[in-house]
């Protein structure tokens, strides 16, 4: 059946073209991906004949700057998972972002997250690399790096409630494509049941520190080391905690444990927010 994703943006598009007495309105529907036409009458936005939306409905729309609506089989719902936390997808000027309780798991501010996350594998993977992405979310680092010629990609993802938005989002349709594995479960665990050098680089985008600490340790870091090939890449996205005391920041320890394991060539991505190294 037809899917529409409707945001402030569109919504308020169709209104104001409604407003101007229009007849059709070109909208994306699909998150920014590509564009249509579409019907509007006095009463509201024709997207086909099961999903019509009045002016109300749209202006509920508008009003939610940081909700998708999906809308399908004659039903209007939130693109968000409350069984447990709170979990949704918040639209931008390009690709949604993942928020979960309040805190966004991208970077936004000045570039769109699928961008950010093609940089981010940039930063790791060159053409023909097996490669192991940690805690991929919606999926954007895996999609990135298949894109960089990725001979595969194994993609880990923890929750379950995160699995079921990307299933719908339509920017990580794409980790359907043939090369990249996906993987329901704890990095940190199953990371040990892989083979020594069996990956040519990693990018690792774990929760923040708070959430998961064992993502951050030196005993997984270690296996980061051991699953690499030699010369193998890391890029590990930290987010940009405040300092805990003066003189020693946590991006500071992230890179010493680093080096602990025996990666070089360990360094700050500023612009990225996290760390590279090589082993």
């Amino acid at each position: 059946m037809p899917s529409y994703y409707l945001h402030t943006e569109n919504a308020r598009q169709a209104l104001v073209a409604i407003a101007n007495g229009l007849s059709c309105v070109r909208l994306s529907t699909d998150l920014n991906l590509s564009e249509q036409d579409f019907s509007l009458s006095d009463k509201g936005l024709v997207l086909d004949e099961d999903n019509r939306l009045s002016i109300d409905e749209l202006k509920r729309i508008v009003k939610k700057t940081q909700r998708i609506y999906l809308c399908r089989n004659g039903d209007m719902d939130p693109l968000e998972d409350r069984s447990s936390g709170y979990y949704k997808l918040v639209p931008t000027a390009g690709a949604p972002l993942l928020e979960i309780s309040g805190v966004k798991m991208h970077i936004s501010k000045g570039t769109d997250p699928f961008a950010s996350a093609s940089e981010m594998a940039q930063q790791a993977v060159r053409k023909g690399d097996k490669v192991l992405d940690c805690c991929s979310g919606l999926g954007y680092a895996a999609i990135a790096a298949h894109r960089l010629g990725a001979s595969e990609v194994l993609s880990i993802e923890l929750s379950l409630e995160v699995m079921g938005l990307r299933a719908q989002n339509p920017w990580s349709n794409d980790l359907g494509q043939e090369g990249i594995v996906q993987r329901q479960g704890s990095s940190y665990e199953l990371i040990s049941t892989m083979p020594a050098t069996s990956f040519d680089s990693v990018i690792h985008d774990p929760p923040r520190f708070s959430i998961a600490e064992e993502l951050y340790s030196e005993e997984f870091y270690r296996e980061i080391f051991r699953v690499l090939r030699r010369d193998g890449r890391l890029f590990h996205y930290t987010g940009n905690p405040h300092v805990a005391k003066k003189g020693s920041s946590f991006v500071d320890g992230v890179i010493c444990r680093l080096k602990a394991v025996g990666f070089r060539h360990v360094g700050k991505v500023e612009h990225l927010m996290g760390v590279s190294a090589h082993k």
